[in-house]
């Protein structure tokens, strides 16, 4: 099965950040990041209650490295 969709950035969007500064699109690349790990995180603490929180970090790295750490 052949994944045909695409995701493309609203023209709109793209011109807002691009009147941005380097600084300000890493700020909000950071923030999505840490929002990610965040909710990665609630969904194995959700998943598994009875791990400790090294076990959770342990794999919430695993996922946001797509399984590399």
């Amino acid at each position: 099965m052949v994944n045909t969709s695409f995701d493309v950035v609203d023209d709109a969007v793209a011109d807002i950040l691009r009147k941005k500064t380097e600084a300000e699109r890493l700020a909000i690349a950071f923030g999505m990041w840490e929002f990610a790990r965040q909710m990665i995180h609630s969904v194995v603490t959700a998943e598994h209650p009875d791990w400790s929180e090294q076990e959770v970090k342990r794999q919430v790295a695993r996922r946001l490295s797509h399984g590399a750490v």
